[in-house]
């Protein structure tokens, strides 16, 4: 389960919250609201990447606001998906393994599960500069996934990408929530996605967070 509990995000004249929202572990959740409404802001500061003024963030009982987003264990997706760009996709796939110390027939081991999970394999020598939209983002969320992370966060994962594609990502994205049983935040402000996603659907909207439970 990931709980916020009276969020407050500052910075400069920018001011959000106090917001809080709770996800029941396995549930996929999706966030929405208007360009600049605070979706994002919300997003990094669960995963660290943000300071956050005053409340709190807890992960299955612990409370992880002080630690630095790589100790958070979760995974996550920016909106252009961050691809190294001097990395192949099995570089990209193997880093968050490499950094943590796992061994070097492990991290072969596990890009070569999600290259198979998520249709890839066939790029595991290319650059993320030989890629199409769908196959980068394909890419992005098997780096996220590459350590097993509790928590799946997701910023605008599908909103570069025409219509074809964004279905069959949605696809995807259903088919590792299943296998997996994770826990998903989803940013859009695409109704489809939620429409097809969400088990709980939150909205921000002039500062203020309302959820509704879909499924």
């Amino acid at each position: 389960m990931i709980l916020c509990e009276d969020l407050l995000i500052q910075q400069g004249s920018f001011s959000l919250g106090p917001l809080s929202l709770t996800i029941p572990t396995g549930k996929y959740a999706v966030l929405m609201g208007e360009t600049g409404c605070g979706k994002t802001s919300l997003l990094e500061s669960i995963v660290g990447l943000r300071q956050i003024a005053s409340g709190k963030v807890i992960v299955d009982g612990v409370l992880v606001n002080r630690l630095p987003p790589a100790q958070r264990q979760f995974g996550y997706v920016p909106q252009d998906g961050a691809l190294f760009t001097t990395m192949t996709v099995a570089e990209n796939l193997s880093f968050a393994l490499m950094i943590r110390g796992v061994s070097r027939r492990e991290q072969i081991q596990r890009q070569n599960e999600l290259a198979q999970e998520l249709g890839i394999t066939h790029l595991l020598s290319r650059m993320p500069a030989n890629l199409s939209g769908g196959e980068k983002q394909r890419v992005a969320l098997g780096r996220a996934l590459a350590h097993r992370p509790k928590l799946l966060l997701l910023d605008e994962p599908l909103s570069s990408l025409d219509q074809k594609t964004r279905s069959e990502m949605i696809e995807i994205l259903r088919a590792t929530h299943a296998h997996w049983g994770l826990t998903v935040l989803h940013v859009t402000h695409h109704n489809e996605e939620a429409d097809r996603l969400a088990q709980i659907r939150f909205r921000l909207n002039k500062g203020i967070l309302m959820s509704e439970w879909t499924a």
